[in-house]
């Protein structure tokens, strides 16, 4: 995945499109463009084809301009995906649920995987220095609501969430560079494992490697391959929440 960076162009032009707060004319001509078509024109492309494909060029051909006309608006690309990012984040139901803190982060967890999944773009994007869109700060607030009050410090909340969205974005990126494989290559993992089985006999050597030879064989036949995304996603987050139970109890 090509890897692209938010607050890469300029932070003040990326919160004055977040909040808006660029100027409006007082005169001249109506804009013949809106950011929100805008952001909505990429959205479409990096849906379909990835933030590689997602040029200020392509969005403007699916909007039917000159790419120069884009500039009017949005600055450049760092500040587009800035917007794209704020945008989406706004999908989010932040659905309030019944039950206890661990039922609330459970879904935070799960509200975030949706995401993902519907723009799998989205992991092609560095988030270290976050557009502090009011997308983003509703989804914070949201996510840290889900653990107030149980015990943690400010700090213990923070690491918290980064915790749990941190195992959800590797959980997903493994389950969406799967699919991919099979989209791109036409085979499912079944049918590539089928076709390497005589080889996989020959060099496959269970004296050599028991564990291995073992556990492999009874993650083929539990799963007819040799992953599940979804068994792996819901053992890796009952074992995370395990893991800040116990914490918890510890205090």
């Amino acid at each position: 995945m090509n890897q692209e960076y938010s607050g890469s162009g300029d932070p003040a032009k990326s919160l004055e499109l977040l909040w808006g707060l660029q100027p409006r004319p007082t005169r001249g001509p109506k804009p013949a463009l809106t950011v929100d078509a805008i952001v909505e024109a990429a959205l479409k492309l990096a849906d379909a084809e990835g933030l590689a494909a997602m040029s200020m060029r392509r969005v403007a051909d699916e909007l039917g301009v000159g790419a120069m006309t884009l500039y009017r608006y949005v600055p450049g690309k760092g500040e587009l995906i800035d917007v794209m990012l704020d945008t989406v984040y706004g999908e989010l139901p932040r659905r309030e649920v019944d039950g206890d803190w661990r039922a609330r982060l459970d879904e935070v967890a799960r509200e975030n995987r949706r995401l993902y999944l519907n723009h799998p773009w989205l992991l092609q994007v560095a988030t270290s220095r976050p557009p502090l869109g009011p997308n983003l700060m509703a989804k914070y607030e949201y996510e840290l609501r889900s653990i107030e009050g149980i015990g943690l410090t400010d700090v213990e909340m923070d690491a918290a969430i980064a915790l749990v969205n941190g195992y959800v974005h590797g959980a997903v990126r493994s389950a969406v560079e799967a699919a991919q494989v099979i989209q791109r290559s036409g085979i499912t993992d079944k049918q590539w494992w089928l076709a390497h089985e005589p080889l996989l006999e020959k060099i496959g050597d269970a004296a050599k490697f028991p564990l291995a030879s073992r556990v492999g064989s009874t993650v083929g036949q539990e799963f007819d391959a040799p992953y599940d995304s979804e068994h792996s996603f819901e053992f890796g987050l009952a074992r995370v929440l395990d893991g800040i139970a116990a914490l918890l109890r510890s205090r």
